[in-house]
């Protein structure tokens, strides 16, 4: 693994911390998730084990740093290394039909729903979903959404980083 992989990773996530920390929780604590999506940039830049690894772990604890949903510490550092792995074997399978917009929106969809359903399952096994939240209201109300915007974002994002990686003498 490069060192200058690993410092555009640590950009991406250092965006993504902030994102994460300022972004007020909308129901029971949850929020949109912009970490995520720098998680899913940084696997669609570097993909490769390592790096997958390396995002999806430093993803977990700095996700679990920053959360406000009661409990979600630990249903955060389980959540994102699966969801880095998921996502990666998801973008390992539709890669050989070609790399295009359409295709990472649709995988930071994809996702997106798999790490909200990872993070709810893990929230209510280990600590319970706050005040009597049924998983498929938090799911419909918070995951759903957050996977509308994480493609918005996405969209938006990708096109610009891979302008700008080819202009440089950045080769990914």
């Amino acid at each position: 693994m490069k060192t200058k992989n690993l410092v555009l990773m640590a950009l991406l996530l250092g965006i993504g911390t902030i994102l994460h920390a300022i972004i007020p929780g909308l129901i029971s604590g949850m929020k949109n998730d912009m970490l995520l999506t720098m998680m899913f940039l940084g696997i669609l830049l570097f993909p490769e084990r390592k790096s997958v690894l390396v995002l999806g772990l430093a993803t977990g604890v700095i996700s679990a740093a920053t959360t406000t949903f009661p409990g979600g510490q630990l249903a955060n550092m389980i959540d994102k290394p699966i969801t880095a792995f998921a996502f990666f074997g998801l973008y390992l399978l539709v890669k050989r039909f070609g790399q295009s917009l359409i295709t990472a929106g649709v995988l930071t969809a994809i996702g997106t729903m798999i790490s909200g359903a990872i993070f709810l399952g893990a929230a209510l096994v280990f600590a319970g979903l706050p005040g009597g939240a049924a998983f498929t209201g938090l799911f419909l109300t918070v995951v759903l959404p957050t996977a509308a915007v994480n493609t918005i974002a996405i969209v938006l994002i990708y096109p610009v980083v891979q302008s700008i990686l080819k202009r440089t003498s950045f080769a990914y």
